[in-house]
């Protein structure tokens, strides 16, 4: 039976993590030399407060390209603050433009990420990309592993991803929620999104996840909910889940 799935961008089907915790690594070494020898100002703390700041900005900015780098600046500022230390325009620009940096990696898919989505294909499901971000960055990514041939017009792209947009998206696209599917590694924008509306969901694990992803889960599932460690699972769990219902 045709289903339609939904696969988010970043982390499930590309790489994205590991950009930013290498950027994150170099922000936090300059910030430790700068600050050596000032109390309370150590590695912990400085990726501490980072995160903090990081994440209170989603709130603020959404996925803004501009809030990470922000967040470079403003923990930089935060431990001038605290430790009398003079701020410097020179260190000021260096971390604007290191937060940037991160939009420059290269795109890397995830192991069988083309395999799963011909597999999927191939079976008569209908391919859904949503992804949190801005479009320039976005479509930069979608166009560089070429995923329109997949997706086509069923591309969202949203600075704010939660339960109203996917819920705005499913209620403008007449969606059966009884045969459409979530696939991402996000529990905050993925999962508890998926099952606030009543769709299936399925949690993709990362060795590594950004604390803004992981919340509790206090949604009672109406359908399927399942954890997944590898993309290439995808299409047999799904399978395998339709074939149990009939």
């Amino acid at each position: 039976m045709k289903q339609h799935i939904f696969f988010d961008l970043d982390d499930t089907l590309i790489h994205c993590n590991k950009y930013f915790y290498l950027v994150i690594d170099q922000f936090v070494d300059a910030l430790s030399t700068w600050f050596q020898g000032h109390e309370g100002v150590n590695a912990e703390a400085i990726r501490a407060k980072q995160i903090e700041i990081d994440i209170a900005g989603i709130s603020v900015f959404g996925f803004k390209s501009e809030h990470f780098p922000q967040s470079f600046v403003d923990t930089y500022v935060h431990f001038s603050n605290t430790t009398g230390r003079k701020r410097s325009v020179k260190e000021q620009d260096f971390l604007w433009k290191l937060g940037l940096s991160v939009y420059e990696h290269d795109t890397e898919p995830y192991p069988n990420m083309l395999e799963t989505l011909d597999s999927l294909a191939e079976r008569g499901h209908e391919l859904h990309l949503y992804t949190g971000g801005e479009i320039v960055i976005q479509r930069r990514k979608i166009e560089k592993m070429q995923l329109e041939s997949y997706f086509g017009s069923r591309i969202y792209i949203r600075q704010y991803k939660n339960s109203e947009a996917l819920e705005h998206i499913l209620a403008d696209g007449g969606f059966d929620r009884g045969h459409t599917w979530m696939i991402g590694n996000s529990i905050r924008t993925d999962v508890v999104p998926a099952l606030t509306a009543g769709i299936h969901a399925i949690h993709m694990k990362t060795e590594s996840e950004w604390h803004y992803n992981v919340v509790q889960i206090d949604v009672q599932p109406k359908g399927a909910f399942l954890t997944l460690d590898k993309l290439v699972e995808v299409p047999t769990a799904i399978e395998g889940y339709i074939s149990r219902q009939t």
